[in-house]
């Protein structure tokens, strides 16, 4: 049986603003205030694990912890079937620069190490998102959204972020960067988790 949220607040334990911002507007509508990892100044703790959901949950309990508050954290990524399911938790490490993130970089690399697997080469891949929510108790939730595609090259569209350029979803002829922010949105990774997250803790 999936534990009830009850409260007014909620700790949404990223410094992503972007993240955020989704978030609160997807839970706007049922009363409850988000607040943000920087704006509680919290540290981000070291991701060591090798796991979406382990990642999410260092990341959940060590803020619940910090702040006495319940909080959602999420991990998420691109596996890549060709790749064995790379890049993965280490999405966001190929577009590592030392000076910011070149997510370019990243596609490129992507379809470079596709392509050397040779013509038949599968292009289907997956984008993950795992949500854990933690009480200050030790107690979590987690929730989980996946969107299956493939990998188009070269790239297409301005909108979105990340590897959106390259990732068309099943049953669409464009990228995720070609679409409308609400469609994709309702399709995505993060949308399914998150709708996962609010019938599981907040439906009666």
């Amino acid at each position: 049986m999936t534990r009830k949220f009850e409260g007014d607040q909620i700790l949404v334990a990223t410094h992503n603003a972007g993240k955020l911002q989704e978030i609160t507007e997807i839970l706007a509508p049922l009363g409850v205030k988000v607040v943000g990892a920087a704006e509680m100044d919290l540290p981000e703790p070291e991701e060591t694990e090798d796991t979406f959901v382990g990642n999410a949950r260092i990341k959940a309990h060590a803020a619940a912890k910090a702040t006495g508050l319940p909080t959602l954290s999420d991990d998420s990524g691109i596996t890549i079937d060709a790749l064995d399911g790379a890049p993965g938790v280490y999405t966001a490490d190929w577009a590592e620069t030392g000076n910011g993130r070149d997510f370019m970089m990243a596609m490129t690399r992507a379809n470079d190490e596709i392509s050397a697997k040779g013509p038949d080469a599968p292009r289907s891949a997956q984008f993950r998102c795992t949500l854990v929510l933690a009480w200050p108790d030790g107690h979590d939730e987690v929730f989980e959204g996946v969107m299956a595609g493939d990998l188009v090259w070269p790239i297409r569209g301005e909108g979105g972020f990340g590897y959106d350029p390259m990732f068309m979803p099943e049953g669409y002829d464009v990228t995720c960067a070609q679409m409308d922010k609400a469609e994709k949105n309702r399709i995505s990774h993060r949308g399914r988790a998150v709708s996962a997250f609010v019938k599981g803790c907040f439906s009666g």
